[in-house]
């Protein structure tokens, strides 16, 4: 056998046990996500008075729904709803406008300031935002997130637990119509929830997600600030570090809140996976290059390639299908969901690993219609001239 052929039949071998990896892992993943949401959630002992900071920008789809679940709270104590934007012609005012209308009775509060402190507009946003916020337990959450009305107590209980200076939630996707929308939320559901659930339970990562943050004011005081994060690209996982180098823990409950997926075209997809892969990457860059080996499908169709279609290739494409759609159903059933669009996860991981791979050829991402270049340290360079129109 020539060495050429030898080297081939070695990848082959390679791409097959990748696979073979890929094809426990989500197995395992399965598993751990169903022990994981079957833990019960923390019943506040008080209801203390609460701020709800939301950083707004742009007339999002279904900010209005989005916006009007975190008024429909089950939860006796004060709240106040806090909103902000950079620009006092921003049309997600006109939203706000509508809330108000729809809930008179809720205690809203809005900031336009067009300060800015680095080029994080989200963190420039909230900390001009913070001279209004009126209460000392502090719920920061993103524009596009919908929640339960049990949400706000879950989180109040899980923040007085002994020790805990800061709750995130973990999220799934919630898709807007259109094919887009539907493929993002299979990213979400079936490949960042998994992962993060997986990484959890093993003890392999520490996250902290902008979908919900909530800590006290004395928290905030003892890291110093949101100021300091002002050129983070992943603001929300190094204020998560700062909690815990504080001496104090993370804690994430065992339920989702709903991230809308709301991408209307490839391009918008793909520039959104794109950061979110490119961040992964400056957080963690050990463990993003070993997350290679969670593309099973992609490895067992290069060992099919490399083997000439050999039985035990195509062997390994049909168990990575059925590890996938096991996965997929465990999850559907344990977040009660529908099942639907299941031929989408071939495509999906397919162009899961296009984008993997195209994360490393680049360390510019684009955010809210700006583009910014991303050091080693994770932290941002306003790109001039490079403003996105979409």
């Amino acid at each position: 056998m020539s060495a050429v052929r030898l080297l081939i039949v070695a990848m082959a071998v390679a791409c097959g046990a990748g696979a073979v990896f890929g094809i426990a892992y989500t197995i395992v993943a399965a598993l751990l996500i169903r022990r994981f949401f079957r833990r019960s959630a923390c019943v506040p002992s008080s209801y203390p008075p609460v701020t709800i900071v939301k950083p707004l920008y742009g007339d999002e789809r279904g900010l209005l729904t989005n916006l009007s679940s975190f008024c429909h709270q089950d939860y006796p104590g004060p709240v106040q709803f806090l909103f902000g934007v950079n620009d006092p012609a921003d049309p997600a005012l006109l939203t706000v406008d509508a809330l108000r209308r729809l809930h008179p009775e809720a205690h809203i509060t809005v900031v336009a300031d067009a300060r800015l402190y680095g080029p994080n507009r989200k963190i420039s946003n909230i900390l001009n935002m913070m001279p209004q916020a009126r209460y000392d337990v502090l719920v920061f959450a993103d524009s596009d997130v919908s929640v339960a009305p049990d949400y706000l107590g879950k989180v109040i209980g899980e923040l007085q637990k002994p020790g805990v200076g800061l709750v995130t939630c973990i999220y799934c996707g919630k898709p807007e119509a259109g094919f887009w929308p539907r493929l993002s939320a299979k990213a979400t559901n079936y490949q960042f929830l998994p992962g993060v659930v997986i990484a959890l339970e093993l003890g392999l990562a520490r996250p902290c997600f902008g979908q919900t943050i909530a800590m006290r004011r004395t928290t905030l005081d003892k890291i110093g600030g949101f100021e300091q994060f002002a050129r983070h690209l992943a603001e929300d996982h190094a204020i998560g570090e700062a909690v815990r180098l504080a001496g104090e823990k993370v804690s994430i409950p065992p339920f989702t809140v709903a991230h809308a997926c709301v991408e209307s075209s490839a391009r918008q997809l793909i520039a959104h996976e794109l950061r979110w892969s490119r961040t992964i990457r400056r957080v963690d860059p050990l463990g993003y290059l070993g997350s290679v080996l969670v593309h099973p499908l992609a490895f067992a169709l290069f060992a099919v390639m490399l083997s000439g279609a050999a039985a035990w290739s195509w062997q390994l494409v049909l168990a990575t299908m059925g590890a996938r759609l096991a996965l997929e159903l465990v999850s559907d059933r344990v977040l009660r969901h529908a099942h639907r669009d299941l031929w989408l996860s071939p495509l999906w991981d397919i162009v899961s690993f296009a984008i993997f791979v195209a994360s490393f050829w680049s360390s510019r991402v684009t955010w809210r219609g700006f583009r910014f270049e991303v050091d080693s340290d994770g932290l941002l360079s306003s790109v001039q001239d490079e403003r996105v129109i979409d």
